[in-house]
């Protein structure tokens, strides 16, 4: 677990609880540490301080977990720490990243045109800082190779999950979820952000589109028609609309037909009612975009949902 001063402590904690509890179930799977640019005693956003070892010097890793907080930006500028993340990859397994840990892995190159996530509200600077990563911020955890990457804070449960999962068989990992009272596999509730990246928190600019957009989730809703509803050209529009939001208007259009079509999931509509209503037109085209943005297929969501 890679730690900086201003580092946030559940983004550590949580990862290191669910190896610890894996451990319970195969003995000795996991051996966590906690390393820094230097050894000594590390401050969190919280003020705890935590002893670490130093990074420079670890030799025998497996995983590399880098974490976020609010100490992040400074610690993208320390030279001898961001080195030692990136010769990471030399001898480790695989190496991630918790919320904006994936600044830090992005700072030390090693995002490079992969596919990659963190937290939904730091995604449009990561955008900016990084253009030549993947960045998917819908998803709550990211694979791309030896690279794993994941949301904000709690994700990094998440993402320990699955790891535990890869390297021990998905039994264990149900076991731990369960000792840890969290789901296995984040099977409903949201992505990231339950309206997404929250459509109109950029700017009123488009605010009555989208709330078009919610109400016509039936209509064609191409980027010709949204354009004709905003008054401008197919082009000007598209390039307006994600310099405003964030998104595409495709990408916008499918996170608010998937958040109404989730909610008629809860009050107990048939699968292919809800597809045509939410215009998805059939359920396979709406299954393959809950997994996209949920980890799961409307199914499984309607299980989850319903529980009391």
């Amino acid at each position: 677990m890679a730690v900086f001063e201003g580092f946030q402590i559940l983004d550590a904690a949580g990862p290191i609880a669910a190896f610890e509890i894996a451990s319970r179930f195969a003995p000795e799977a996991y051996d966590v540490r906690v390393a820094a640019r230097a050894a000594g005693m590390v401050r969190s956003s919280s003020g705890v301080r935590w002893p670490a070892e130093s990074l420079g010097a670890q030799r025998d890793i497996d995983t590399l977990m880098v974490v976020g907080g609010h100490g992040t930006y400074l610690a993208m500028q320390d030279g001898k720490f961001v080195a030692a993340i990136k010769r990471a990859p030399q001898r480790a397994r695989r190496v991630s990243s918790v919320c904006s840990g994936a600044f830090l892995l992005a700072q030390a190159g090693l995002l490079a045109g992969k596919r990659a996530t963190t937290h939904w509200r730091r995604a449009r600077q990561f955008q900016k800082l990084f253009p030549d990563v993947r960045l998917d911020a819908d998803c709550i955890h990211v694979r791309d190779g030896q690279i794993w990457t994941s949301a904000g804070i709690s994700a990094g449960i998440d993402l320990s999950l699955a790891m535990i999962g890869d390297d021990l068989g998905e039994d264990i990992a149900t076991e731990v979820a369960r000792e840890m009272v969290v789901y296995a596999k984040r099977p409903g509730g949201q992505a990231q952000h339950s309206a997404l990246l929250d459509l109109d928190a950029g700017g009123a600019r488009f605010a009555h589109l989208n709330a078009w957009m919610r109400d016509h989730l039936g209509d064609d809703l191409s980027v010709e028609r949204l354009a004709a509803e905003a008054a401008m050209s197919p082009r000007n529009f598209a390039r307006a609309y994600v310099a405003e939001t964030g998104v595409t208007p495709a990408k916008a259009v499918e996170r608010l037909r998937v958040d109404a079509a989730r909610a008629a999931l809860q009050q107990g509509a048939a699968i292919q009612e809800i597809a045509e209503r939410t215009g998805f037109g059939d359920p396979e085209r709406m299954r393959r975009a809950f997994i996209r943005l949920y980890g799961a297929p409307p199914a499984a969501m309607r299980r989850t949902l319903r529980q009391p």
